[in-house]
């Protein structure tokens, strides 16, 4: 099993993925004081955050060649028509993917098509009739058994976290504007992780 993996994967209860940007370094170590899993960063970023925990690295853009190249352990591949090339490459190159969906149908062709390890379920972009946590408490009952899921909803309390766990969504990928717009970066996802 590779790292970013076995990183969601095992342990007690949830994983807590907080979304790193600006002083990726310092951010980094607090996470990992503070319980995270796993830490997400752009492309440009792994190389800082690699010299700083020895947390797994989930990074978001670029391609699978330059994801693996990074260093990065897992790639965020948004779902697409070029979907199975690129996460046949990815698997080449040992490279996790979590290959995001946001509806019902995406999700089912995703399923289909690339057949996930990992499914990123996101809720960016909700419509206002959507309410936080809705779109994978809907979408986790399509998932098959034996998928890893990871939530990217906005969180702000323990207890969503809970809820999540508790309907067996595997980790949650925690946005910046949330963790990085607190006064204690470290205070606050200790929270979230239950420290």
């Amino acid at each position: 099993m590779s790292r970013f993996r076995q990183a969601i994967s095992e342990g007690d209860g949830i994983s807590v993925v907080p979304v790193l940007q600006g002083a990726v370094e310092d951010l980094a170590a607090l996470a990992e004081e503070a319980g995270a899993e796993a830490v997400a960063v752009d492309l440009a970023d792994v190389e800082r955050v690699r010299a700083s925990t020895s947390l797994a690295v989930l990074v978001r853009g670029g391609d699978p060649n330059e994801a693996s190249a990074s260093g990065a352990d897992a790639w965020i591949v948004p779902f697409s028509e070029e979907a199975e090339s690129v996460v046949a490459r990815a698997r080449e190159l040992d490279l996790d993917c979590a290959v995001e969906v946001r509806d019902e149908e995406t999700l089912e062709e995703a399923l289909e098509r690339v057949d996930p390890d990992i499914v990123l379920i996101s809720e960016r972009g909700l419509d206002d009739d959507e309410e936080d946590l809705e779109r994978t408490l809907d979408l986790l009952a399509d998932v098959p058994a034996g998928k890893l899921v990871i939530s990217e909803a906005r969180v702000s309390a323990r207890e969503q976290v809970v809820a999540l766990e508790n309907a067996g969504v595997d980790a949650i990928l925690v946005g910046a504007e949330f963790l990085q717009g607190s006064a204690d970066f470290g205070s606050a996802l200790a929270e979230l992780t239950g420290r």
